[in-house]
């Protein structure tokens, strides 16, 4: 701010101009200058005239003449010289004063001194550049997800400051583009991400990896964007290298991902263009997950999706030759079709989904075999018909069972009777080894809870009813780390397992007393209610 080292030298006309320029320069008031000047002026003259005064100083809006006085307070008895004024002294001055009031008393005008000098300095460029921060913070904070255009100021370890032209903002390393190379005077497109006060100022962070950046480059290219015809859904990106734009239409006329592309590939190559040759995939946006996942794999075909709603999760299977171009190169593909979907992928190919099956139905029918003691082509008659546990045999309804190829309901019956026999075996089993691991009575009385699950609780140092109740649902049934997600446990069923196990909680607490008959007062002394005579 070179304007403000003539200042404490110049002339009193001298004093408004610089205080406008540096007003017009700074896009500030010039009120605030001229204020930052007086504060100036007084600092230096507390210095000249000792600090303890309580100096003020005036500068004329019109003249540019500068006044400076001390102020005095009109006391009874005098315990600072300084700052205060006896009563009778002050009517000396004024007749009209009273305890309590404040008077001036003109100063001479002071030369400052060089040490002087430099302090105005300090003080007018500090307050000049509070002033500015504050309106850069007022003028930016509710632009933030515009994009904003400037030239690159310089280039700090990788951080770009970048001149917007009334505020100066930052792109830090992580958020410009991986190669990409800016210097001094390169004009910079970018996205404002955050605008915080922080102990240096306001400060503005822009980035050109976040994905919002893309989609505001699209609604720039693409005008249906910016009327409202097509929404972008979603947006998934590696910044630099691809990107994928999930996009719906609103006008069943208007096809989404040709007007994203533009005649020719025009629109979205202006797009790839800024990004640095970024390649990305514009899909067709469904409220169907299914169908969405599949848009979103593209290039690459589904063959079979199985969704886990519950664990947030999809299960693909792809032809055997398109493993690679599903997974993407370092797993690009599937990792941003995930980010776009907000669904966790498993990639599988046909033969992976076909080995895993036939293991899954040998390992079924070996338990058939061993629990209810068949030959093998029965177990894997059972599992090929959609059994999956012991306990699906035993309460399934006897004439499904029985409906089973070569197999009629006295078959059934001794099978449904094999099977609760085993399960009566096991749940004897686990019932002793949940003794045996010190799991208490009562909370194996809680509705729901199995032996296999106590078992289970026991091994992880669950064992009283008070333990049991600390949990939460997600420690229980976490597809994660869930202390019982081997077991088919629904959310609703571990709440209220848990609830059960709060009750005893709340057996001690004192019972409110009974409310009073609406309408009924309570008898007064002398009306029906005992006294204590």
């Amino acid at each position: 701010m070179a304007e403000t080292e003539v200042v404490v030298g110049a002339n009193r006309l001298e004093l408004l101009q610089i205080a406008d320029a540096v007003a017009r320069e700074k896009a500030i008031d010039p009120e605030i200058v001229v204020e930052a000047m007086e504060e100036a002026i007084q600092r230096a003259a507390r210095s000249r005239y000792g600090a303890e005064n309580e100096i003020r100083a005036e500068i004329d809006r019109k003249s540019g003449d500068i006044k400076l006085y001390r102020l005095l307070e009109v006391v009874e008895q005098v315990e600072n010289g300084a700052t205060q004024l006896p009563l009778p002294e002050a009517q000396g001055r004024n007749p009209d004063a009273r305890v309590g009031d404040l008077l001036s008393e003109a100063l001479p005008p002071i030369d400052f001194g060089r040490i002087a000098a430099q302090t105005a300095k300090q003080v007018i460029v500090q307050k000049v550049r509070d002033t500015e921060r504050a309106r850069q913070y007022e003028e930016y904070k509710d632009r933030v997800a515009e994009i904003v255009n400037g030239i690159v100021k310089r280039v700090e370890y990788g951080n770009v400051m970048v001149d917007l032209g009334r505020a100066e903002a930052v792109i830090r390393r992580d958020e410009v583009l991986p190669r990409e190379s800016m210097r001094q005077g390169d004009r910079v497109r970018a996205y404002i991400y955050d605008v915080r006060e922080e102990a240096r100022g306001p400060q503005i962070f822009l980035s050109r990896t976040h994905p919002q950046f893309m989609a505001k480059l699209f609604a720039q290219e693409v005008p249906e964007i910016y009327d409202g015809i097509i929404e972008i859904k979603a947006v998934a990106r590696d910044p630099g290298s691809r990107a994928k734009i999930a996009v719906l239409s609103n006008d069943a006329s208007v096809d989404p991902v040709g007007a994203c592309v533009g005649m020719r590939g025009s629109r979205v190559q202006a797009v790839v263009n800024e990004l640095q040759g970024e390649k990305i995939d514009i899909i067709q946006w469904s409220p169907d997950p299914v169908s969405f996942l599949v848009n979103a794999l593209a290039p690459a075909e589904a063959v079979k999706v199985v969704v886990d709603e519950d664990a947030h999760k999809f299960e693909v299977v792809v032809p055997d030759d398109q493993l690679s171009l599903a997974i993407g190169r370092r797993g690009q593909n599937v990792r941003l079709a995930s980010q776009l979907t907000g669904w966790e992928i498993d990639i599988l190919t046909e033969q992976e989904e076909s080995e895993r099956r036939q293991e899954e139905l040998r390992e079924r029918s070996q338990m058939f075999m061993d629990a209810l003691v068949i030959d093998e082509m029965m177990a894997q008659l059972l599992a090929t018909e959609g059994f999956t546990t012991v306990e699906d045999i035993a309460f399934v309804e006897i004439d499904e069972l029985a409906g089973l190829e070569g197999f009629d309901e006295d078959l059934a019956a001794a099978l449904q009777d094999r099977a609760q026999d085993y399960l009566a075996a096991r749940d004897e089993e686990y019932d002793a080894r949940r003794r045996e691991g010190g799991v208490s009575d009562e909370l194996a009385a809680i509705d729901g809870l199995t032996p296999g699950m106590l078992v289970i609780l026991g091994e992880n140092a669950i064992k009283e009813l008070d333990d049991f109740a600390e949990l939460s649902v997600d420690e229980l049934i976490s597809p994660e780390d869930g202390l019982l997600r081997e077991f088919v446990l629904a959310e609703d069923d571990a709440s209220a397992m848990i609830m059960a196990a709060r009750a005893h909680w709340f057996d001690d607490e004192p019972e409110a007393p009974e409310a009073a008959v609406a309408g009924e007062e309570p008898a007064a002394e002398g009306e029906g209610a005992p006294s204590d005579a």
